[in-house]
C-alpha cells in the first residue's frame, strides 16, 4: 500500500491545481464560469484548505471529512459532463441565465474540456479518498 501521507500530498496538489486552473481560466483568460462550474468550485476550493491542514497536522484520516465534498463535486461534474456532451437534454439544465453549461470555451489536445478536467480531478480525489479509508480500516 502506498504511503498514506504521500496520498494526502497528492490530494493537496490535485485540489490546488484544480483551484488554480479554474481561477486561471476565469480571471486570466476571462472565461466566465457557468452555474455548474460554480457548484464544482464550491466543492473543490475548500479541499485545498482541508488537505493543506491535513498535511500541516499530519492527519492521514482526512478522507473522513474530504470524501463528502469530493462526492458532491464528482456528482455535479458527472452531471455537467453528461449535459456538456449532449448525453442528457439541456432542457433540464440549471444554466438558464448567464453562461451556458454546454458552451465550449477550452478544448486542450482536442478533447480535454473544462468540465472533463473537473471530473478527472474529483475522480482522482475520490480514488485517493477510498484508498485512505481502506488503509485506515486495514490498520485498525
Amino acid at each position: 500500500m502506498m504511503n498514506r501521507t504521500l496520498l494526502v500530498r497528492i490530494s493537496f496538489v490535485v485540489a490546488l491545481a484544480a483551484t488554480l486552473g479554474s481561477l486561471y481560466f476565469s480571471e486570466v483568460l476571462g472565461y466566465p464560469p457557468c452555474v455548474l462550474c460554480w457548484y464544482q468550485r464550491i466543492a473543490m476550493y475548500p479541499l485545498v484548505i482541508i488537505f493543506g491542514a491535513a498535511l500541516w497536522w499530519e492527519d492521514v484520516n482526512v478522507s473522513i471529512y474530504s470524501l463528502p465534498l469530493t462526492a458532491i463535486g464528482l456528482t455535479v461534474a458527472g452531471y455537467h459532463n453528461l449535459l456538456y456532451y449532449g448525453l442528457i437534454s439541456d432542457s433540464i439544465t440549471p444554466c438558464k441565465q448567464g453562461v451556458s453549461c454546454t458552451s465550449k470555451q477550452v478544448e486542450l489536445m482536442g478533447f480535454l474540456t473544462i468540465p472533463l478536467m473537473s471530473l478527472i480531478g474529483f475522480f482522482i480525489l475520490i480514488l485517493i479518498g477510498i484508498c485512505l479509508v481502506r488503509g485506515r480500516t486495514n490498520n485498525e
